[in-house]
Formats: structure tokens, sequence, C-alpha cells
């Protein structure tokens, strides 16, 4: 099983990430399929995301390309796997997206193409989706699959720490320290190594120490 695909979960719990459809037949068969799913009944679990993702649900499209990919049905079938991956991305699903750019990120199971990549973690960080965010932020960053531009990877590292991602929020900070891709600004640079060091990032804790300790010594 490829890393990368650990780090992908079913939909169901995660409605944030994968909003619901509508309340249809091929919908409540793709709910029975996560009840399956996580009661390990993985043969039950498969033949109702298939059903429903025949229907046109694409959580269960995306949840049934997952149990394909991860060899938890029988045969293994990584060309249906990826066939009902891009069915639910293009349906406009965000982890599915997302899962389809990491793959392209990383080349598993496909010729690795960082512009495919960044052309889905782009989707997929427009509906919400903080992880893609954070990876085209990177993308940006570095010029990795697209133009290299500090500007644009300051703003979806903002988007991304404006909803709570602490290594966003550390990343942010440090650009606002140092002026790059943004004008630099100490004052939101401390709120950004504060809000990071809040979250449980070492870095920013460390740095956040240092500009406390700084200003300790300035007022003695």
């Amino acid at each position: 099983m490829p890393r990368l695909l650990r780090r992908a979960v079913l939909c169901g719990a995660l409605m944030h990430l994968c909003p619901p459809a509508i309340a249809t037949p091929p919908a409540l068969v793709g709910e029975a399929g996560v009840g399956a799913y996580e009661a390990g009944r993985l043969d039950e679990a498969a033949h109702l995301f298939e059903q429903a993702a025949r229907a046109g649900n694409r959580l269960a499209q995306f949840n049934y390309a997952m149990m394909l990919l991860r060899g938890e049905t029988a045969p293994r079938d990584d060309h249906a796997a990826w066939r009902w991956l891009r069915r639910a991305a293009n349906a406009g699903l965000p982890q599915a997206q997302y899962t389809l750019a990491l793959l392209y990120d990383h080349g598993d199971g496909v010729d690795r193409s960082w512009p495919t990549a960044a052309e889905w973690y782009r989707r997929a960080a427009e509906q919400g989706h903080v992880e893609a965010q954070v990876s085209l932020a990177a993308m940006y960053f570095a010029g990795r699959g697209v133009p290299l531009d500090p500007a644009a990877a300051a703003r979806w590292y903002l988007a991304a720490a404006s909803a709570g991602h602490a290594g966003a929020q550390a990343i942010l900070a440090g650009m606002y320290d140092a002026g790059s891709g943004v004008e630099r600004n100490a004052v939101l640079a401390a709120h950004w190594y504060r809000e990071a060091a809040k979250r449980g990032d070492a870095a920013a804790r460390a740095k956040v120490e240092a500009l406390d300790a700084n200003h300790d010594g300035a007022e003695q």
C-alpha cells in the first residue's frame, strides 16, 4: 500500500472536508457503506460504495476508490481506483482533489507531475481544504509546479493560518518577520508566532520566548 494512502481517510465523519451530498437513496447507501466499513465488514462496504458510486454519489466514489487503492477489496484494481477517484475529484469533492494532488505530487502509482498536483491542490484549496492550502502555498514558495510567487504563497498560508493550522501560522510569522511575500511587520509576525505556539509548534514557542525575553530586557 502506498505510504501516502494512509493519510487519506474515508469520508463520513469528516464533514468539514467532505460536504454531504443531497439526501437521496445513493447517499443513504453510501452512509450504510461507511457503517459497514467502520464495523470491519469490508466486502459489504465495498459493495455498498460501488452501488452508490455508480449512482453518482461522489462520497461513495471517493470511498470506493480508497478501498481499491488500499487493497481492501478483492481483487485489487488500480485502474478502477483511479477512475473513481478522478470522478469524485471532477465532481468537486475536495478530499478527492487533495488525495489526487498528493499522488501526483509524490509520484505514488502515477508519474510525478507537480503542475498537475498544483492544479488539484488549487481546486481543493479554493473550497477551504486546509492541507491543500498549505501544500499549494509551499509550491508557490518553492516555485515547484507553479511560478515562484512568495506573495501567492503568503496568501495561501494566511488562509490556512486563519483556519488554525499551526505550521502555516509559524511559516507566515516567519514571512512577516523577514518581509518575504509580504511587507515586513513585527506586530503580525509576533501575532502568528504566538498563535502557532498556542497550538504546540515548538519553533514558534522558542521564538515567542525570545521575543518576550527581548521585551523584558528592553524594559529593564
